[in-house]
């Protein structure tokens, strides 16, 4: 459903809500891209942990179970990743994709490198399944999960090395790939992977922390607020 042509972005910024839990990696990414483009939002808890995903009234807001779930007057977004480009087309005023077609491409390559091909495999219900389905204790559950996202902290760390960031991937200011990165990090240090191994990602980590605001939105601090 399109957003009515008579509404405003003054009104819209009073009317986000993010369905998320803290522990959500995808939801920090939203969160993340939500405090760039300066849009105020009321974020509601969906707590993974106690399956409330799958109670009916969250099902009704998103039928795949899974948060993040944007509203945005009557709106449902959900996908980390079309939520954030969404947001990108709807208020371009902070962009977090660069300006060439080239770039923009290497932008979405490195925020898929975690959202479509590490981050999938590391979720509570593939968690989950590995237990229920195959008999895996928390030991190969976890080392499951740092394999997954070792890997791709090398593949950032690749990446980054054949870019000069400044401090960013694409110069002073942080976006789209730079949320990805942040987001990766912050799930692998969730599962004790340490990240200073990688200092290419590591550095990129530290400069988003240094953004007034982001850190103040990292899964920790969520969850401090929340008790």
């Amino acid at each position: 459903m399109a957003v009515p042509a008579e509404y405003n972005r003054e009104k819209e910024e009073k009317r986000v809500k993010l369905f998320g839990f803290w522990r959500s990696i995808a939801t920090y990414r939203v969160r993340l891209a939500l405090a760039l483009k300066e849009l105020e939002f009321e974020e509601v808890s969906v707590d993974l942990l106690e399956g409330h995903q799958h109670r009916a009234e969250f099902l009704a807001i998103n039928p795949a179970g899974a948060v993040p779930a944007l509203l945005v007057d009557g709106l449902v977004l959900t996908q980390s990743s079309a939520i954030i480009e969404y947001l990108e087309e709807r208020f371009p005023t902070y962009p977090l994709l660069p300006g060439t077609p080239e770039d923009r491409a290497f932008a979405r390559a490195i925020a898929m490198d975690t959202i479509a091909d590490a981050h999938p495999l590391i979720v509570p219900r593939v968690r989950g399944y590995l237990a229920a389905t195959f008999g895996a204790d928390d030991a190969a559950i976890n080392a499951w999960s740092r394999k997954w996202l070792t890997h791709t902290l090398e593949t950032y760390d690749r990446r980054l090395s054949q870019k000069t960031p400044a401090p960013f991937v694409f110069g002073e200011k942080p976006g789209y790939a730079d949320i990805a990165v942040k987001s990766h990090a912050v799930a692998c240090a969730l599962f004790g992977i340490d990240v200073g191994r990688f200092p290419h990602v590591d550095r990129l980590s530290a400069a988003m922390d240094k953004v007034p605001g982001l850190a103040d939105l990292h899964p920790l601090k969520v969850r401090a607020g929340m008790n």
